[in-house]
């Protein structure tokens, strides 16, 4: 079938790869899970070797089960966990520290120190993002310090650094390349020249000789190289589309005309706003970030990140055991009414967007002897489309416009109940796509266009489909109330003064 196109999707949890129709249909994927390391309470690790190497499994075992031959493979797109900062030795390829992932919070106190310098307002205007762990130069920052050795190592030339996407693109094809939204996550690259910013590099101490070239979204990196083994087959198809996982999700929604927006459900909650080629500075605390450039036109987005979203649901399975698997956690929300009162405020990790408070831990609130597990399970539910009301609410401060439809994708949009809860507190229309897998075909669509499988996004809108409209069904008092309980639910969390 020619003109299908592979997506390799590196994620938080697990690393997949699909094989798509030139019509954006999913002929095959390969699915493999990522250990979760945490080495002390508040981090979190991956071995980036793991990384690379479920990422060849998947790519290897969609490819076979596609039925294809080479030929018919046009492209290889990728996407990515953001921000998750990877170091690893020039020569042998080998990882020289785990990856530090986005969750970790680890490099709080050198945020705190950055703050302390007055470097916030500078980091705001160049970056567009806010100091916080989350961010991936703080990250380089503490391997360095932690291991003074690997800065000598680096001012001789023997290390390369950079985030998930540059770890498997340089592994594919020897590249050591970036593209524009994975640069713009890492506190290090100044988003209206597209360049590194040599002051931050200085300041946060990282080689700038260790970081990747700064690429658009939607260009030749290069070829697969020969001798991967199980990928010998593929050798030569071009690697020609990459975004960060947010980024290729809007992409994959087909948001492209400005002020479209778009959420994903996944381990978090990710919202993000079109702002078209203007960065819109915000005054709720969002961060202004890299869309994509694609075709020498770089598109700019307002986001908003809730740190925990699935992982809620998770930990409800896991670590409390209510119930077997995430799907039952829509079951027992249903057989209740209501919550009866209660809020949950999932500061695992601290709480991003807009309240960006590091040292923020989880609360629940409202309980009495009448709560029930299955309280407990709407509460959580719940805590995650709040916590999305509240960045679309502050899209809405920032731009000034009217929103109307929100594009809905990620494991958890899967939930009927979230997603009408969702459309009810924000009375707005929530759209689901017919394709949970918007964030993969975003990575393919953007190598489509590359290899020119597709002609351009009006092509792209063509194929997205819409799966299910879930429309507004309570009033304004009942709404009002229910926000009313979340914000203060917030405020007992919060650590900042």
């Amino acid at each position: 079938m020619n003109g299908s196109i592979i997506a390799l999707d590196q994620g938080t949890t697990s690393s997949r790869a699909i094989v798509f129709s030139r019509d954006g249909d999913v002929l095959s994927m390969a699915q493999f899970p990522i250990t979760q390391h945490y080495p002390r309470p508040g981090w979190v690790e991956h071995d980036p070797n793991e990384l690379w190497q479920t990422t060849a499994l998947a790519l290897s075992q969609a490819f076979r089960q596609s039925g294809l031959s080479p030929s018919d493979i046009e492209a290889i797109g990728i996407t990515n966990q953001r921000e998750t900062a990877v170091l690893w030795d020039r020569a042998s390829g080998r990882s020289v520290y785990n990856a530090i992932v986005w969750q970790c919070r680890r490099t709080a106190d050198i945020c705190r120190e950055l703050e302390e310098r007055g470097l916030g307002g500078y980091i705001r205007e160049k970056t567009g993002l806010i100091i916080d762990a989350y961010f991936t130069g703080t990250k380089f920052k503490w391997m360095f310090d932690n291991d003074p050795s690997l800065r000598d190592r680096a001012a001789e030339g023997a290390l390369l650094g950079g985030t998930v996407d540059s770890w498997i693109i340089w592994n594919l094809t020897g590249s050591h390349v970036t593209d524009h939204s994975n640069a713009s996550r890492t506190m290090l690259f100044d988003i209206s020249s597209l360049t590194w910013d040599p002051r931050l590099c200085d300041e946060l101490e990282v080689p700038m000789n260790i970081l990747p070239r700064p690429v658009s979204n939607s260009e030749l990196y290069g070829k697969l190289k020969p001798g991967i083994p199980g990928l010998e087959e593929l050798a030569g198809i071009p690697v020609c589309g990459c975004a960060g996982d947010q980024q290729a999700a809007l992409f994959g929604q087909c948001c492209f005309e400005e002020g479209m927006l778009k959420n994903t459900y996944g381990t978090g909650c990710f919202t993000m706003m079109n702002t078209g080629s203007d960065i819109v500075r915000s005054g709720n605390d969002l961060v202004s970030t890299v869309g994509w450039t694609v075709g020498g036109k770089t598109v700019y987005c307002l986001e908003g990140s809730v740190f925990n979203a699935g992982s809620t649901i998770q930990w409800l399975r896991d670590g409390l055991g209510l119930f077997e698997k995430a799907s039952d956690c829509d079951v027992l929300a249903e057989s209740v009414p209501d919550s009866a009162g209660m809020y949950i405020v999932p500061a695992f990790t601290g709480l991003g967007a807009p309240y960006w408070d590091m040292d923020a831990r989880g609360l629940i609130c409202g309980i009495t002897r009448g709560a029930t597990k299955a309280h407990l399970a709407r509460a959580v539910l719940e805590s995650i489309s709040f916590q999305t009301a509240m960045l679309i609410n502050a899209m809405r401060s920032d731009t000034g416009r009217s929103i109307h439809q929100l594009r809905v994708d990620g494991g958890a949009s899967v939930s009927d109940f979230m997603m009408q809860f969702q459309a009810d507190i924000l009375d707005i229309n929530v759209v689901r796509s017919s394709t949970p897998e918007t964030t993969a075909a975003g990575a393919a669509h953007l190598a489509g266009l590359a290899a020119g499988v597709y002609s351009g996004t009006d092509q792209l809108t063509s194929l997205w489909k819409t799966d299910r409209v879930f429309v507004p069904q309570i009033d304004a008092v009942r709404r009002e109330s229910l926000m009313k309980g979340w914000d203060d639910a917030v405020k007992r969390t919060l650590m900042k003064p």
